[in-house]
């Protein structure tokens, strides 16, 4: 049946079936959308094409009204994607063309590239290889316009973990990357230093690499998409896109990309040498230039052939590892949950909105019910903790929900860090590193519920505190009534710049000291090990003791002891850099305790290295959003005429100085000293540091129990050594420990 139907100043012209469209038809809305094709029960379903009054239109499969199946989609700036749709999202195998003439042939989901692809830009150059989120991510290869290329890890799109360089003019480097720097060791060999054998690794010219590679990307296309669609562009192929359920198309396509280069243009030379690289973040501290032999080839070949990123000192979560069910819990409810509060409308808290009974408490079942969706772990039950609160205080650090539970609930999982604290809790951290997870004792789950109504109103009136920012508590109770608490955190050193030194310092010297035969990089230090103390600027260090002072204040206010100052170092200067390393003498050096007295005349006799600038604050050239630890203003600096600043790192880059968060600082260490006369002269080396800083370790009460611990500490060691103590004194000490720490400016 034919009819006519105007509605609203709309205009339907077809099948019906019961005045509603069914078969093919042609609308026109008011607003001049005209889409013409196949309906279902008064939906746009099957192929059909639709003209946006906005001159977009897209010719291909609807289904239910939305853009599912295949088609072509022309833009109304020029753009044209041809390939296929779910629910109104680019979503499987697809090729965009834009506007500037750049072009993506590859996977998509939800409307990004992810999965297998290539993107060509305009100006020639070219990347073939894997995508997360829009951006160029896992392994993958990347060739400039200039002949240069690199094969290797990405992360972000930035060039992220091991890799091989090779340069227009066939030298190559293979090493590691962090954030698109140079960072660590590597091998530079020069063009020509290759003898002959070694040439099986190097066998494919890159244009003929790129091409094997295309084509073999252009087979999985083929099979998938009927090409004649792409040359008739005016008609839409019949054949579907065949695709996983998640839009991929099966394992990588780069398995064996590491055979992409050529000797080519090469010549030998009759001395072959190879350089021996370090670097930390760009800046090169070392280079060592040795003898070509064929033996070192292989090994360094081996040492630096493409493989997975830097270990981190922590444990990807994976199915079987024994916190899998635990992980999987911990992010279905916090996806829940978040997902079901977010939408409610902001409100200022309540005093019901605290406490042990502000809880919204869920079961889990493995099947699903109508309140929670089924899932593939195992029962549980699930509480979460003054939700409404949190809710304000992630508003409050503005913290975006769906950021926040993309990277704790995301496909990626968790990472347990490889060694639990003192306290015998189990770290977890994102992948992403913005978040820690930490398990709590029953003890401090309630030490935080109690303080919580002053901690929410002392960070809404202090931007830059210094204390842990909490975004959520949590509690999951397996079958047969095991109980964990969680707590989730912003990690301290989220951070641009790679940490070289960690310390966790608290004020005391009893036991607080670290093996020296076990410090890695990755080893959090104590009091004693410290073997430096820091000069910043005058502005920048007096709105440190500000803080610093209020939030101890604070935290005696609440009763808390036993808290630290984190402290993260990155060495900059590049004739310094053996810094990152513990210096011989640390372990050896005269320290002095927090209740010494005496004072000592400083001579620093050495050149002030010039690796850090601060320069006026330009928000235009630096990220201004906080990050998950970190917020309010940025800071002023004396030295620049009371003025914001940002921190100028020569061949890095901008970061804004935040209070805690890249702040720039010399770290003198003593080497030598001499006596002359009643004087006494100290000799110091200097380093270029950045420093990363913030109060941890905060739901410790001074209770009974700390008490008793106090009084008979007191009885084997001095009591002002021992970290017990009551909450006045630790403040007290804490504060003047960390004023010798970071000497004022005279």
């Amino acid at each position: 049946m034919t009819a006519e139907i105007v509605l609203n100043g709309d205009a339907y012209f077809g099948d019906v079936k019961g005045m509603i469209p069914h078969g093919k038809g042609k609308c026109t809305w008011s607003d001049g959308t005209v889409y013409e094709g196949c309906w279902e029960q008064g939906k746009m379903t099957g192929n059909g094409r639709i003209a946006w009054s906005s001159g977009a239109s897209y010719e291909g499969d609807f289904s239910g009204g939305y853009l599912d199946g295949f088609g072509k989609l022309t833009s109304r700036d020029g753009s044209i994607y041809i390939g296929s749709w779910r629910l109104n999202n680019k979503h499987g195998l697809g090729r965009k063309q834009y506007s500037n003439s750049d072009v993506y042939d590859g996977c998509w989901k939800e409307g990004v590239h992810e999965g297998n692809g290539k993107y060509a830009w305009c100006n020639g150059n070219m990347y073939l290889g894997n995508w997360k989120g829009g951006s160029m991510c896992g392994r993958g290869v990347m060739k400039w316009l200039n002949g240069d290329l690199y094969d290797g890890y990405w992360l972000n799109g930035y060039r992220h973990g091991s890799g091989v360089y090779r340069f227009a003019d066939c030298s190559y480097y293979f090493g590691v990357w962090t954030k698109d720097l140079k960072d660590g060791q590597g091998m530079f060999y020069p063009a020509g230093a290759r003898p002959e054998s070694s040439r099986r690794l190097v066998k494919k010219s890159p244009s003929s690499s790129f091409k094997d590679m295309r084509r073999s990307f252009g087979r999985t296309l083929s099979e998938k998409i009927n090409i004649g669609f792409f040359r008739d562009l005016g008609r839409v192929s019949s054949k579907r896109v065949s695709l996983d359920e998640d839009g991929s198309v099966g394992d990588s396509t780069f398995d064996n990309s590491a055979d992409i280069f050529s000797d080519e243009g090469e010549t030998e030379g009759d001395d072959k040498f190879v350089c021996e690289r370090e670097y930390v973040q760009g800046v090169l501290i070392k280079e060592t230039r040795k003898s070509y032999d064929e033996s070192s080839y292989k090994r360094e070949q081996r040492k630096f052939q493409i493989k997975e990123m830097k270990k981190k000192p922590s444990a990807n979560i994976f199915e079987g590892h024994k916190s899998y069910y635990l992980m999987l819990n911990l992010q279905l409810g916090i996806r829940y949950t978040v997902g079901k509060i977010t939408p409610v409308p902001l409100r200022e808290v309540r005093d019901s909105d605290f406490g042990e009974r502000a809880r919204l408490r869920m079961y889990f079942s493995r099947k699903g019910s109508q309140l929670t969706p089924s899932h593939s772990s195992i029962d549980f039950y699930w509480k979460d903790y003054c939700p409404m609160v949190f809710r304000n205080l992630r508003e409050l650090f503005k913290l975006d929900a769906a950021d926040y539970m993309m990277s704790i609930c995301g496909d990626d999982g968790l990472r347990e860090l490889s060694s639990p604290g003192k306290s015998g809790s189990i770290f977890y951290l994102s992948q992403d590193d913005r978040f820690v997870i930490k398990t709590l004792r029953t003890s401090e789950l309630k030490v935080l519920l109690k303080m919580l109504p002053s901690y929410y109103k002392y960070v809404q009136a202090h931007d830059n505190t210094l204390i842990t920012k909490f975004y959520g508590l949590h509690e999951i109770t397996l079958r047969g009534g095991t109980k964990v608490q969680f707590v989730v955190m912003g990690n301290m050193f989220y951070t641009e710049l790679r940490i070289h030194r960690r310390y966790d310092l608290k004020g005391s010297h009893q036991g607080r000291s670290t093996n020296k035969d076990h410090i890695k990089e990755s080893t959090t230090l104590k009091d004693l090990d410290l073997a430096y103390d820091f000069h910043m600027d005058k502005s920048l260090h007096d709105a440190l003791f500000k803080q610093i002072y209020l939030d101890c204040k604070f935290l005696e206010s609440q009763h808390i002891i036993d808290y630290s100052l984190l402290l993260g170092l990155h060495f900059r200067a590049p004739e310094h850099l053996k810094a990152h390393l513990v210096p011989p003498d640390a372990f050896h050096r005269p320290h002095k305790t927090p209740a010494d007295d005496s004072s000592t005349c400083h001579m620093d006799l050495s050149i002030p290295p010039k690796g850090l600038l601060l320069v006026t604050h330009e928000p235009s050239s630096v990220n201004t959003a906080p990050g998950p630890h970190s917020r309010g203003s940025t800071l002023k600096a004396y030295s620049v005429g009371d003025k914001e600043v940002d921190l100028l790192l020569p061949g890095t880059g901008r970061l804004r100085v935040q209070l805690g968060v890249n702040m720039p600082a010399q770290a003198n260490h003593k080497v030598s000293q001499g006596v002359s006369g009643s004087s006494e002269a100290e000799l110091f080396e200097v380093y270029d540091v950045v420093l990363y800083l913030g109060i941890i370790d905060v739901l410790q009460e001074y209770n009974m129990r700390k008490k008793i611990e106090h009084a008979y500490k007191s009885f084997r060691h001095d009591p002002m050594s021992i970290s017990v103590a009551d909450p006045k004194f630790y403040s007290k000490r804490f504060f003047n420990f960390l004023e010798k720490v970071f000497p004022p400016n005279i």
